[in-house]
């Protein structure tokens, strides 16, 4: 006669409790975060506590905190339950409008590009929903179980199928009231203008002034700003020239709010990306990508 082997596996309410309690690092919170009281927290993680064989929280004075083992379990925990809840809203959103498409990238080229250029998609492809993921950090297509990544670098992303997208060119831009409050007429008198920085390109500048014929020109004095949607602002209000990318100041170039101070470019080394997991076959990836490339072709 076999017996029933013992339920290793904890239920989802007692993975959740232990969760919550243990980002708050108290009973109490995770209890009101729950709907919980704090008795039936507390009683869930003795549950898995006996369950694994070892303290997941102690004492200290009034406040508990993670034994070694609990932060283990706490941090593989908060990622699986949130790769379950993304699978879950995946599921959701592919049921109600056939396939969906989870695609990762930079906040500033998902504002200013893909996000205006979407209905455009949505038009032509109903039947598959985008969900969009940004943030500035690296991401990790195993772990977050992305279709598509539009990654902004060099090929060198191992485990990936890396395909082209489209190159990189910055310009000078600044308002209309800037550009004649400091009559830059020339590239000299650009220099000497107040200058918008990007913290992660703090040699852009010196980059554009030597194509222009302007070698070895000091130009580290000036603002400094983590995103190009703050520089944009900053150039827009007149606190400077902001060293931009083309596609992403369309609207402002096309609407008069930002003016080309010359005719001088910048084509960065770097380029964008269309990164996929490695031999992953996907009908509806590549339709998304096919669709990319025809708008930047008609750009």
């Amino acid at each position: 006669m076999h017996s029933t082997p013992r339920r290793i596996l904890p239920s989802h309410s007692v993975l959740r409790s232990f969760e919550a309690a243990a980002r708050h690092c108290s009973f109490t919170l995770a209890a009101e975060e729950l709907h919980l009281t704090q008795s039936a927290i507390s009683r869930q993680v003795k549950e898995l506590e006996q369950t694994i064989g070892t303290p997941l929280f102690r004492r200290v004075g009034r406040r508990v905190v993670l034994t070694q083992a609990g932060e283990s379990l706490a941090k593989e925990l908060t990622i699986d339950l949130e790769n379950i809840r993304r699978t879950m809203m995946r599921a959701i959103a592919g049921g109600a409008k056939g396939t969906a498409l989870r695609v990762a990238c930079l906040p500033a080229f998902a504002s200013r590009w893909l996000i205006p250029r979407l209905p455009l998609f949505s038009e032509q492809h109903p039947d598959i929903e985008i969900n969009l993921s940004t943030r500035l950090k690296p991401f990790d297509l195993d772990v977050e179980h992305f279709d598509l990544a539009i990654h902004f670098g060099r090929d060198d992303w191992p485990n990936t199928d890396m395909a082209p997208f489209c190159s990189e060119t910055m310009v000078a831009v600044s308002s209309p009231d800037l550009m004649k409050r400091h009559q830059m007429d020339t590239v000299e008198k650009l220099a000497a203008a107040p200058l918008l920085h990007m913290t992660t390109r703090p040699t852009a500048w010196e980059a554009y002034f030597d194509l222009a014929g302007l070698p070895q020109t000091s130009v580290l004095v000036g603002k400094y700003f983590d995103q190009f949607s703050m520089i944009i602002a900053g150039a827009v209000a007149s606190l400077g020239v902001g060293l931009l990318p083309t596609y992403l100041i369309e609207e402002e170039l096309a609407n008069g709010k930002l003016v080309m101070l010359n005719a001088q470019t910048l084509v960065t080394k770097n380029q964008y990306f269309l990164v996929t997991p490695s031999n992953q076959v996907n009908s509806n990836v590549s339709v998304f990508c096919d669709w990319m490339h025809q708008c930047i072709a008609t750009r």
